[in-house]
């Protein structure tokens, strides 16, 4: 069968091995999967990439990121056999999709990021049959490949102390940010400021149910906190305290992952922030802690989601309470992924790209 594969930091349309299910397997047929900003960076970075992950206590599974690896962690596919002794709970020609992690007898495989299974730029996967989700309602292809990386943000969301009147600062509105601001929206959380210096990108925020769009080279976003009923410093809370008024917790959603940005963030939120870093930074950072030990700021880091919050993305994409339409602005063969990923470096050109493997 036909994939594009990762060889030698280049993208490569080639053949790769049949797949047969095992045990607990299902084989499917890749029908779109998205390409994600962690695919983007991989394609030239994957060493340093695996280096960090193992140096952050990730299971080593044996994977060679100078092998052959096929990319693809956002999809949505369709059954077409089951492994031996199978129950066959979902049938051939179902939509699934699943969170990217497939079990066989040695461990596990994680999609995208595996030498030994490919990911969802290849025709056909395997996946475990226990983990794949039936796509509900009618929901189109398109939308249900847009589960994983919104359920991305469901967790980032869940991960912050928000209270009922919390207001939520979105610095960066690429997929993570809007990701974020469609799980702060479900949830019923506002208002909401997203700041983005892309046109495009803030009218996706906006569409998306962010409260107030800002373009940084015009307006800095944090002179918004205090016109929302947040003061910026600790005295002008205390003052407001006094004269028995309650303030809700600010929160800062960090989605760009630039160096400098999480410092920039600790010099201009309000006193006694959480910062909620989803913005994953591959370099080296730095920042002043004295700033944020004076302000009492609270810096949350995020990754991924639980398999409950997952399915629930899925539900919600399924009976509309997160409104994708507009946000996959672009769709490609294997043939075209290389193209792909040079438009997806101009924020202008698209949102977001599904690869279609099988046309």
């Amino acid at each position: 069968m036909k994939a594009v594969i990762r060889r030698d930091k280049r993208l490569v349309c080639d053949e790769i091995a049949d797949l047969t299910p095992g045990a607990g397997q299902v084989l499917v047929k890749t029908l779109a999967c998205g390409i994600c900003g962690s695919d983007l960076h991989a394609l030239h970075h994957m060493e340093h990439m695996i280096d960090l992950s193992r140096r952050a206590g990730a299971p080593d599974n044996g994977f060679d990121p100078a092998a052959d690896t096929v990319f693809g962690h956002e999809f949505c596919a369709e059954i077409l056999d089951h492994g031996p002794g199978s129950p066959k709970t979902l049938k051939a020609g179902t939509r699934v999709v699943s969170v990217p992690v497939t079990l066989h007898g040695a461990g596990m495989e994680a999609l995208g990021f595996s030498n030994r299974l490919p990911g969802g730029f290849a025709e056909q996967m395997l996946l475990t049959e226990a983990m794949v989700l039936e796509v509900p309602n009618g929901l189109p292809t398109d939308k249900a490949a847009l589960t994983e990386p919104f359920a991305v943000g469901a967790h980032a969301v869940a991960k912050a102390k928000l209270e009922p009147k919390s207001v939520s600062l979105v610095v960066g509105c690429g997929p993570v940010g809007l990701a974020v601001i469609a799980g702060l929206k479900a949830k019923g959380h506002g208002p909401i400021i997203a700041a983005d210096f892309s046109p495009r990108r803030r009218a996706a925020a906006e569409k998306l149910g962010a409260d107030i769009v800002v373009d940084p080279a015009v307006e800095n976003p944090h002179e918004r906190w205090d016109t929302l009923g947040v003061p910026r410093s600790r005295a002008a809370q205390s003052m407001m305290r006094m004269m028995g008024n309650t303030i809700a917790q600010p929160v800062v959603f960090e989605c760009v992952g630039s160096p400098g940005v999480l410092q920039s963030l600790i010099e201009a939120a309000p006193a006694g922030a959480q910062i909620v870093v989803a913005g994953v930074c591959m370099e080296t950072d730095k920042i002043e802690p004295s700033i944020a030990i004076t302000k009492e700021i609270e810096l949350t880091f995020v990754f991924g989601y639980t398999p409950d919050e997952f399915a629930l993305t899925l539900r919600q994409l399924a009976e509309g309470i997160i409104d994708v339409d507009g946000l996959v602005t672009g769709s490609v063969g294997l043939g075209g992924v290389a193209g792909a990923f040079k438009a997806l470096g101009d924020p202008e050109a698209h949102v977001k790209i599904l690869v279609k493997p099988n046309g």
